[in-house]
């Protein structure tokens, strides 16, 4: 126990505060977008939904690695789309916090989006109906009475995004580096640490991961089980 509180007073925080920023704005990012998303999908035809829905799907099922690659193309400063960014806004997002949300957005986003287009496809379409009758604008009927009602599934969504950015390494490693304090994530932490042969830092900050992780999923199968307390059971 003396270890433990010994290195608990000697711990950097910096990776945690950088972890739950970079979770929290990716998460808001990937909120706003993923419900975009899911609605205009959900109205395609058929064959564009299924083009669609493969291309914003894709970097759930890619390595992390890879999909930091092609991030690492596009944002980097030898690259023209890198090069104008810097030249013409003065952004810089390889090597920098942006670049850890710009990863942990990439990655975490088909969570959101598969959760709110699966939400969405579940909604009663005479919802809506009743609402245009009513004079509402699309956009009214979207967000009274669209969201509400798919609301379970976007709150799993969003606790599933944030838990799923809050501990990317892969993407955020090759895209932001591991600069302490700047861009040193926890899971960079972790890897880092062990490296060096450090189990002890290591441990500390598994176990703070898996209590953020449990309390994540504690908090999802609350929002699931409130939704599902009407639901008369067989």
């Amino acid at each position: 126990m003396e270890n433990v509180a010994e290195l608990l007073r000697n711990l950097d925080w910096s990776p945690l505060f950088i972890s739950l920023k970079t979770g929290i704005v990716a998460t808001v990012i990937s909120f706003f977008l993923g419900l975009y998303t899911a609605r205009k999908v959900v109205k395609a035809s058929p064959g564009k939904k299924a083009f669609i829905d493969g291309v914003l799907t894709l970097p759930m099922v890619l390595p992390p690695t890879v999909a930091g690659f092609f991030l690492l193309l596009l944002f980097s400063r030898r690259r023209p789309f890198g090069i104008f960014l810097y030249d013409q806004f003065g952004i810089k997002v390889v090597q920098s916090w942006l670049g850890c949300i710009t990863a942990a957005t990439v990655i975490a986003f088909p969570l959101m989006y598969r959760n709110a287009r699966a939400a969405f496809e579940q909604i009663d379409v005479n919802l809506v109906y009743a609402g245009r009758t009513l004079g509402m604008s699309d956009w009214k009927i979207f967000w009274t009475v669209v969201v509400p009602t798919a609301g379970p599934g976007i709150a799993s969504g969003t606790i599933l995004t944030f838990a799923r950015a809050l501990g990317e390494y892969g993407a955020t490693s090759m895209l932001a580096g591991n600069i302490p304090g700047k861009t040193g994530t926890i899971s960079q932490k972790i890897a880092m640490v062990i490296q060096d042969g450090d189990y002890g830092t290591a441990g500390v900050w598994v176990a703070i991961v898996l209590l953020i992780a449990f309390g994540a999923i504690v908090l999802l199968n609350l929002l699931s089980g409130k939704a599902m307390k009407n639901v008369k059971r067989w």
